[in-house]
């Protein structure tokens, strides 16, 4: 292969579909529509996924599950995250600052990694397994408000 023999692919660089421009360009008269019906009408239009009549897909298929409208979603950190900081003290703004959290987020620190030295972390809430390591380290996990 070099490029003298290098071509596009089939139908790559196939022309624009111009509809309603006389006979000669194959789709003159009724403009690729058909004769008659409620699709060749001007102003014509349905609703999206409308199948002709039959049960649309959105319809044909199963509601499933629940989505609780009152759920409080956290930012999740990890402990290795933030012993990478190499901070003795995370609050949410030192982590606004690096970038892990946005303004108005709730965090959950969650005990995945290893803490080297002792940290003084604030967080909206804490696993478990994180609040030990922390503590075993020889820092403290500070529980600040703004959560349920």
């Amino acid at each position: 292969m070099n490029l003298s023999n290098l071509h596009a692919p089939k139908k790559a660089n196939s022309n624009k579909k111009r509809v309603g421009r006389g006979m000669g360009s194959g789709m003159g008269k009724t403009s690729t529509r058909g004769h008659k019906g409620q699709r060749s009408r001007s102003g014509s239009r349905m609703m999206r996924g409308f199948e002709g009549g039959q049960m649309p897909l959105h319809r044909r298929l199963p509601k499933r599950g629940f989505t609780n409208i009152f759920r409080t979603e956290y930012t999740v950190l990890n402990l290795d995250r933030l012993a990478a900081l190499g901070q003795s003290d995370v609050t949410f703004d030192s982590l606004l600052k690096a970038g892990l959290v946005r303004t108005g987020d709730l965090v959950k620190v969650l005990g995945d990694g290893e803490l080297k030295k002792k940290i003084n972390v604030q967080a909206h809430k804490f696993s478990k397994s994180a609040q030990e390591k922390i503590a075993k380290a020889g820092g403290k996990a500070e529980v600040i408000g703004g959560a349920a």
